[in-house]
């Protein structure tokens, strides 16, 4: 007679520590390939468009929280606030008067010494949806894509100043690095003694970093830090960052500069794109065209090394 053998309620696999090693080194292989080839690009494109219906289903109770709030504001705090901001309106009329009598005067001044006049660049409004997950990265999602003519490396700035810069541009959304960022660098120059340097983001806090100076050089606490326009992503003149601490070591010939973004994700939820400078996008497209050629010259080289050879052969 022959027994039934009885069911094994464990069943044991591969170890945890194997596991473990697999997926890594799954992992590994998979962020390398994408990093070299690229493949996952359209894939991610894909992904960020199907769950923008369920990004904007977890944003609306904010929205519509907001919206409650806003709605049920007190009469007293809306007449305040009419108020505060007509007594605004008087003093920024009187300034813009100002305002204008000095760019008259420096139109005048550019045509004497037959300067061309400054052009202003045309601008999208978008608005900061949410702030990144990963806590290595500084970056922010806004709600305008490909859909609206945006396109990688337009400059983002706020009311306050320069924000960051558009990294990666989905159909509906787009990824803006802000300054803090480590991948990040902009060119400044410091608004009271016209020196120019390169700000870094440190990653590590909401601060940015200038490298690489002479322990002599004439940097003050307190200086603002604006946009030298020499890059040609940024327009020249724009508020970046205000210099908060300046060290010097007697070991090293460069000194410690750390500054503060003037501008912020948490200042303000909307923000301007600015567009591509019509001379950079032109520079772009004419490098591109230069390494297509290059490429070109050098595969030919190689298959007419590849015919001598076969024909030596022969």
């Amino acid at each position: 007679m022959e027994y039934q053998q009885s069911p094994k309620f464990f069943v044991r696999g591969p170890s945890a520590f194997a596991r473990l090693i697999m997926f890594a080194t799954l992992s590994l292989l998979l962020i390398a390939s994408d990093a070299r080839f690229s493949y996952l690009s359209e894939v991610r494109q894909s992904a960020v468009s199907l769950l923008s219906p369920f990004q904007w289903l977890a944003n609306y109770p904010v929205v519509l929280y907001n919206d409650l709030s806003d709605f049920f504001t007190s009469q007293a705090n809306l007449r305040a606030e009419v108020k505060r901001l007509s007594s605004q309106a008087l003093v920024h009329g009187a300034a813009l008067q100002q305002l204008k009598t000095l760019q008259a005067e420096n139109e005048h001044l550019r045509s004497l010494f037959d300067a061309s006049k400054t052009t202003i660049r045309p601008t999208k409004m978008a608005e900061i949806m949410h702030l990144g997950s990963d806590p290595f990265t500084h970056k922010v999602i806004v709600n305008i894509g490909a859909d609206k003519d945006v396109q990688a490396g337009q400059a983002v700035v706020d009311a306050a100043g320069v924000l960051g810069q558009v990294t990666r541009v989905y159909p509906h959304t787009s990824e803006v690095t802000l300054l803090t960022d480590h991948d990040l660098s902009i060119p400044v120059q410091v608004e009271r003694s016209g020196l120019r340097a390169i700000a870094f983001g440190s990653g590590r806090d909401y601060g940015v970093n200038l490298p690489y100076l002479p322990a002599n050089v004439d940097i003050k606490v307190g200086d603002r830090l604006v946009t030298s326009g020499i890059d040609g992503v940024y327009p020249k003149g724009l508020g970046v960052a205000k210099v908060t601490s300046v060290k010097v070591s007697a070991g090293s010939p460069f000194a410690t500069i750390v500054a503060l973004p003037i501008a912020g994700a948490q200042n303000f939820r909307q923000v301007l794109l600015l567009d591509l400078d019509h001379k950079t996008a032109v520079n772009e497209e004419v490098s591109k065209v230069r390494e297509e050629e290059q490429l070109s010259k050098i595969s030919k080289g190689n298959n007419n090394n590849k015919s001598v050879k076969k024909n030596a052969g022969h």
